[in-house]
């Protein structure tokens, strides 16, 4: 059996020996033994482990896919993410310093995806097995809130009601102030049996809301979030941040790099995750794609104290970016695209007037990619601080300030 020294760890969290050959749950300096099929090795052994290998904090660690990561070090992991951030930037010719990251503890996740099926004995809930369709179950996870863990024998029962003999439900379960907030897919068509269990299972397990295929089947209580001093009551299924911390150090981030703005414009806003708690310092104006996140936004907005002025627009960015004579209005903008970035509407932001701009990323080939952009275009890179929510994950979130040159 040959061996193997991993030189470097992949995007997605396999070691990488020369070749490339990827190494799954393999580290940087170790050596390793398996068999060879294509270009992955499989019935990997550890020969010489690294000084970074600890032992996985969860029971599960090697058989969920939930994390990738487990078995190394905060530190490396860390360390790790950091490099991620600086080469992305260095491949665009981008050189700047990179913190420490911020990141959430353990037991942090208030939202979490669950996947359930049908069996001859009832229901299997839990995350996918690495690699695999199949289910495993998680009781005790230390990645999600322990009120989400507590919640799989609910998304058991959802199966066994919802759930047909061959398919898979995807179960989305979110924690709020008023409690559990349901959102269910993949499920059988909504009939008057499945909607009076589905009431019947919300009184039984004291959820907020339950919502089948984006359609609310029950409310108990309004599922309400708080971003700033405004309490948010967002639609089935709505981007939200994955962890209080996560969401507070990426606002936090966004205050530090928006210093008294006198007008600011949120763009990809979502449910207000920026533009609320920006609306206490300078009017806001968000701009969002998702019709009801909007809706969720101003609802909220017109029912809060203390807050400066925020008007909204339901506009596809990518088709439709804002114009230059558009963004001439504001001062300062905050983006926050999806993981394919935001290339149209970057083009705009250097022939506006714009002076300073919070992006906010979840990918940093992207945010390297429009970063470099906006350089081109006269802008500096400040600072860049990463904030690392998905714990234990290959997932890399940060916020960065671009200053116009002056």
């Amino acid at each position: 059996m040959d061996s193997y020294q991993i030189t470097r760890l992949g995007q997605h969290g396999d070691g990488i020996a020369e070749g490339p050959i990827y190494v799954p749950g393999a580290l940087p300096g170790e050596t390793v033994t398996g068999d060879l099929i294509g270009d992955r090795l499989q019935n990997v052994r550890i020969a010489t482990p690294s000084e970074n290998r600890v032992k996985p904090p969860c029971p599960h660690s090697k058989s969920c896919g939930g994390c990738q990561l487990q078995h190394a070090s905060d530190a490396f992991v860390a360390s790790w993410k950091r490099d991620v951030v600086r080469q992305a930037l260095a491949a665009q010719g981008i050189a700047i310093d990179v913190p420490e990251p911020i990141t959430s503890p353990p037991q942090s996740r208030r939202r979490a995806s669950f996947s359930a099926r049908r069996t001859k004995k009832g229901a299997l809930a839990g995350f996918h097995m690495k690699a695999s369709d199949t289910i495993t179950s998680v009781p005790n996870c230390e990645l999600v809130h322990p009120d989400l863990a507590a919640a799989l024998p609910m998304v058991e029962a959802l199966a066994v009601v919802g759930a047909s003999r061959k398919g898979e439900l995807s179960v989305l379960v979110t924690l709020t102030q008023s409690g559990l907030d349901v959102s269910v897919t993949g499920g059988k068509e909504m009939d008057v049996a499945l909607h009076q269990a589905l009431a019947d299972m919300a009184r039984e397990y004291d959820l907020a809301r339950i919502a089948w295929d984006g359609e609310i089947a029950l409310q108990r209580r309004a599922p309400v979030l708080d971003l700033g001093p405004a309490q948010v009551c967002p639609p089935p299924g709505a981007f939200l941040q994955a962890t209080l911390e996560g969401e507070a150090a990426l606002i936090g981030a966004v205050r530090q790099a928006l210093i008294k703005p006198k007008t600011v414009l949120d763009l990809f806003a979502g449910c207000g995750t920026f533009a609320l708690p920006m609306a206490q310092i300078a009017p806001v104006h968000a701009v969002e794609g998702d019709l009801g996140m909007m809706q969720a936004l101003d609802h909220a907005w017109r029912n809060a104290q203390g807050l400066k002025r925020v008007t909204h627009e339901v506009r596809d960015l990518f088709r439709n970016p804002l114009i230059p004579e558009e963004l001439n209005r504001f001062e300062a903008v905050v983006i926050d695209p999806p993981r394919a970035g935001a290339a149209a509407q970057i083009a705009e932001l250097p022939k506006s007037t714009v002076s300073q701009i919070a992006h906010v990323s979840c990918n940093p080939a992207t945010f390297a990619r429009d970063t470099a952009t906006l350089i081109h275009a006269g802008y500096d890179l400040e600072w860049v601080q990463v904030v690392d929510q998905f714990r234990w994950s290959t997932h890399v979130e940060l916020v960065a300030l671009l200053r116009r040159r002056t």
